[in-house]
């Protein structure tokens, strides 16, 4: 059954018009009145919905039943990342939602190659939710990871509570200087619904200095193991070993 973001209210027996985006992809699939749609406005769960018209720029439905439905990981991941360039972070936002993690902040940091600021920084920002918003269409997730603001990586961890991190649980940066742990032995100390923070470099990692400030905010230095992964691979790489944990 096709599926659609629907971020309103949605009540059993509610008539309602689709938002702009839902509309325009229920039309490209050539869905006719009478036809059956899932919606979901992230706030839980799943509704049932009926079209009930077809105009030229809008689609009218009827919610008909809501099912409490929830296919998210019990841990929730929020990575911070610093972007990768081009469109690996299209990819990188896509998969990540995909695999189920709960925020993902991009970053500015001293090895990044993509810079953004000002209206082309929000743009970006309203087209990664975008993509997060597709991904959770197509995988089954009934609720949309935030991609924040991009921030500079020292605010960001200036703006962090004092316990080094988004919510409580495991932070860790993936570091590529002395002293880490392998990142199994970290997750293997926490309980499998720990919430965790993940903190990972653009193409060439961190800096020493970025290091040492996210090893001084509370995160905790991890490796994923001998091999030198692409930004973006590292990233997901670690998330999937905390969703899977």
């Amino acid at each position: 059954m096709p599926r659609f973001h629907c971020p309103v209210p949605l009540a059993i027996g509610l008539e309602l018009d689709l938002p702009a985006t839902a509309a325009r992809h229920v039309q490209v699939l050539r869905l006719q009145p009478g036809a059956t749609i899932t919606l979901f406005n992230g706030e839980g769960g799943e509704h049932t919905a009926t079209i009930l018209r077809m105009g030229r720029s809008d689609v009218a439905v009827r919610v008909d039943a809501h099912h409490a439905i929830e296919r998210e990981p019990l841990r929730a991941v929020h990575l911070a990342v610093g972007m990768p360039a081009n469109d690996r972070m299209d990819w990188l936002v896509e998969k990540a939602t995909e695999l189920g993690v709960a925020s993902i902040q991009p970053l500015h940091t001293a090895h990044s190659v993509l810079r953004l600021s000002g209206e082309r920084a929000t743009k970006k920002q309203a087209h990664w939710q975008s993509v997060a918003v597709a991904a959770c269409e197509q995988c089954g997730g009934n609720r949309v990871p935030v991609v924040h603001a991009v921030k500079e990586l020292g605010a960001w961890l200036k703006s962090l509570p004092t316990n080094g991190g988004t919510a409580p649980g495991l932070h860790g940066v993936l570091s590529l200087a002395e002293g880490t742990q392998p990142l199994a032995a970290a997750l293997g100390a926490q309980a499998a619904d720990t919430p965790v923070c993940f903190l990972s470099g653009p193409e060439g990692g961190l800096s020493p200095t970025e290091d040492a400030q996210a090893r001084a905010a509370g995160f905790v230095p991890v490796t994923l193991g001998p091999r030198v992964l692409r930004a973006e691979t590292a990233a997901l790489a670690a998330s999937l070993a905390a969703l899977g944990q």
